[in-house]
């Protein structure tokens, strides 16, 4: 049996802020960071989102095709998979995982079809996929700013080792660092 990978993706400062992309990300986006992403994006059959970076896309994407084209399109369309302990409800092409959003994600995993995206870094449903072991791969995007204060990646986390499969590094600053869990 084939199992489905999941790739966990960020966007982090030097400093480890995570929680305002929209303030440093934009200046860097074209070019080649913008074709990684969309390659990766295309890549995967599912994304798999927490509840806030759920809601936070649910509202922006939909108004984005005419800005954003086929990429915005794929964002639209592609399956997407919510954590939440407080919806009901989704949209936007998307599914609750459930009270048990470990056994869900197991399950996810086990499913027929290709690699999924976790979108968004850093809430609790990072921490919990971690914990648990769930993510086959992390792709962290370092973006040469310091934010100076926000979120930190991983907050609470214990210490945790990874071994670098991959650097990127790209023109505009940007380092593409991807990992993967040592192996125990």
């Amino acid at each position: 049996m084939t199992v489905r990978k999941i790739i966990e993706q960020a966007v982090i400062t030097l400093d480890g802020q995570i929680s305002t992309p929209q303030d440093w990300l934009p200046t860097r986006w074209a070019g080649e960071f913008e074709q990684l992403s969309r390659d990766l994006l295309f890549s995967v059959d599912a994304l798999l989102y927490g509840r806030v970076s759920y809601e936070n896309h649910a509202e922006v994407w939909p108004t984005m095709e005419e800005a954003f084209g086929d990429y915005a399109v794929r964002m639209n369309t592609i399956p997407k998979h919510v954590a939440s302990r407080t919806l009901t409800e989704v949209k936007w092409n998307a599914t609750l995982l459930g009270d048990d959003v470990v056994d869900a994600v197991r399950k996810l995993k086990e499913q027929p079809g290709g690699d999924i995206l976790k979108v968004g870094t850093g809430g609790s449903f990072s921490r919990t996929l971690l914990e648990h072991g769930l993510v086959d791969e992390y792709l962290f995007w370092l973006f040469p700013v310091i934010a100076g204060s926000g979120e930190r990646l991983y907050d609470g986390i214990d210490t945790t080792d990874f071994d670098l499969i991959d650097v990127k590094r790209l023109t505009n600053g940007v380092l593409g660092l991807t990992y993967v869990p040592t192996a125990r």
